[in-house]
């Protein structure tokens, strides 16, 4: 039995079939998957990156693969089928929005990721920022409340993760300088560093 439609998700949709069949796809190859900050359904977390790249003025196909940007790694969807139902661009961004999990190492990963993301375009660094905005404000909204605890609950170390976020900023405001997507990432990578130096002088 699938799990029912998120909160907003008719608001984000609206009369669009592409965005409901994405929707679709997003919901079935996340199912019974969870965020490990908030146990919330992981769904959660593509809707509300979509719902920034759509407020940040993109069209429904960028929109589109925000809603999809973590089914390739997610599931056994594979990218093949995603050009085969929404079309060359999304799956292009799709594909730019997929890790290679050949990478091992953890910080060598996200380097490569974040450089293929660049080179693929401002479409698909509007998504990535999204993305790592989305994560981020969920990581301070966990760090406010159970402070360094948080790190239990993650693959890399938290100074290692505020490194990456800087970083990524650092390339979303070389790709879209002036958007306000990039001003928002900064300021909560900058936010998450103050809160965390906060809390260790105490």
């Amino acid at each position: 039995m699938s799990e029912p439609p998120t909160a907003g998700a008719d608001e984000l949709i609206g009369d669009s079939r592409l965005l409901s069949e994405a929707y679709e796809v997003a919901r079935g190859a996340h199912e019974g998957q969870q965020r490990k900050d908030n146990g919330a359904p992981y769904l959660t977390h593509p809707q509300r990156v979509a719902e920034l790249v759509k407020e940040a003025g993109f069209d429904e196909e960028v929109v589109a693969a925000a809603l999809l940007h973590d089914v390739v790694e997610d599931s056994d969807i594979g990218l093949s089928h995603i050009t085969s139902q929404f079309g060359p661009r999304v799956a292009e961004i799709v594909g730019a929005l997929t890790e290679d999990e050949s990478i091992s190492d953890y910080e060598q990963r996200k380097a490569e990721h974040r450089d293929r993301v660049e080179a693929a375009g401002p479409e698909a660094v509007a998504v990535y920022t999204a993305d790592k905005l989305a994560n981020l404000r969920d990581m301070r909204g966990l760090y406010a409340a159970i402070g360094e605890r948080a790190a239990e609950r993650f693959t890399a170390p938290l100074d290692l993760r505020a490194h990456l976020w800087l970083e990524d900023a650092a390339m979303s405001e070389r790709v879209l300088a002036g958007a306000e997507l990039a001003a928002a990432l900064r300021g909560e990578a900058e936010g998450y560093e103050r809160d965390r130096s906060a809390a260790l002088a105490r």
